[in-house]
């Protein structure tokens, strides 16, 4: 039995197997039009709230808050199967064991698909979790454009949306008591186990791991201007090429995260006016760094600005993230359970909705799924089903135990 559904195994998937699903376009659409009918399928109450995110509740007449699972189902470009959607497709499995084995929650459970975790269209990750907890205004989030100057506003209400009412949703954000979010492991980060400290939850033998922290990350804009000119007339000593500037900055981000110890990338870049026989007039870097020490993170844009005769323009920031200490040792507790191996703790490089809601007070953890080769954001990302069932398993032994 394949773990991913034959609907979240071809939406927006090319066939190099690498996958495009930017919020609210065709393929998005298509997954969402899946987690709306697997909700019907359970007979849960489905429902779209005020941002975009979609909800699937089952007894959500019950007092009490909510034990809410679930990830996102959008995808950054050419990127992978397992990022996202496995943390949505197993909530929603959980449920139905828990169903079939006749259990009665005491408590609302919902599974959740939040909309634009990637930042892969508007520019800012994890949008429907920061626009519920109000940490991004909904007058800005609704401005954001994609590549091709389409709003959000715009694509939201393409999608059937009533854009006018997002933001902050207090009421919502309250209602929820626990807040777990199984994930694909992404890259092999330290894993402290019996041996000493390895790399990665294959090397320490385990099919499960459970997320301690989200480090603190930034993405900063660079942009360096120039003087546009003919390429076949202007002789090489006599032009101001921002692109050559941008070039080196590019090389001095990785010898700056070297020197701090820090992860750093220029993964997106821009030129103007992007002719290939024109000397642009503005080369613009994008700085994406994250690591263990916080202080020294924003340290890398910043020193590359200044030795561009820049500035580094701060787009999003989110500090260093713990989860949630008792829920954490519950879903270790429940792994164990599962797959009768302990779940070894480890942090994580990347941002997730889990820790928006953390740093709003919910109490979040995080179930990591083993990674062979620690591949994520590309087609080669992959998860054994075993694995994955797994993590299902732990979802059902958690709920069992919290409600």
């Amino acid at each position: 039995m394949n773990f991913l559904p034959p609907a979240l195994n071809s939406a927006g998937i090319g066939p190099d197997g690498s996958v495009n699903r930017a919020s609210f376009s065709e393929a998005d659409l298509e997954c969402r039009a899946w987690f709306a009918a697997r909700a019907q399928e359970l007979a849960l109450t489905f429902e779209v709230d005020r941002n975009g995110n979609q909800w699937a509740w089952w007894e959500d007449h019950l007092s009490g808050t909510a034990l809410v699972m679930g990830s996102h189902l959008d995808s950054v470009p050419d990127g992978g199967r397992w990022d996202g959607p496995l943390g949505v497709v197993a909530a929603f499995a959980a449920v139905e064991e828990l169903r079939a084995r006749g259990f009665t929650p005491t408590r609302p459970i919902a599974v959740v698909n939040f909309m634009e975790e990637e930042g892969g269209r508007f520019g800012l990750a994890c949008l429907g979790s920061r626009l519920m907890t109000g940490a991004v205004d909904g007058s800005r989030a609704l401005a954001l454009a994609d590549r091709d100057g389409v709003t959000l506003e715009r694509a939201m209400v393409a999608a059937g949306l009533d854009a006018s009412r997002v933001g902050a949703d207090p009421d919502r954000v309250r209602r929820i008591g626990a807040f777990v979010e199984p994930h694909i492991e992404q890259g092999h980060l330290p894993v402290a186990d019996a041996a000493g400290t390895v790399r990665g939850l294959a090397a320490a033998g385990a099919p499960l791991g459970v997320l301690t922290e989200i480090w603190a990350h930034g993405r900063w804009r660079i942009d360096i201007p120039g003087t546009p000119n003919h390429a076949g007339t202007t002789a090489l000593d006599d032009r101001d090429d921002p692109v050559l500037a941008m070039a080196r900055g590019i090389l001095l981000v990785r010898e700056v995260a070297q020197e701090l110890g820090v992860l750093a990338t220029v993964g997106k870049v821009s030129v103007v006016p992007g002719a290939v026989n024109a000397i642009a007039s503005l080369a613009t870097m994008w700085v994406d760094a994250r690591g263990a020490n916080a202080e020294k993170v924003p340290e890398v844009a910043e020193r590359v600005a200044s030795a561009l005769e820049s500035s580094a323009i701060l787009e999003s920031w989110t500090p260093a993230t713990r989860f949630d200490g008792a829920l954490s040792d519950a879903l270790a507790a429940a792994a164990q359970r599962a797959s009768g191996v302990p779940a070894p703790r480890l942090p994580s490089g990347a941002g997730h909705d889990s820790g928006v809601l953390a740093e709003a007070g919910v109490p979040a953890a995080m179930l990591a799924v083993r990674n062979l080769d620690g591949t994520s954001h590309a087609a080669a990302e992959h998860a054994d089903d075993a694995d994955a069932f797994h993590a299902v398993t732990t979802l059902v032994e958690l709920v069992a135990a919290l409600s």
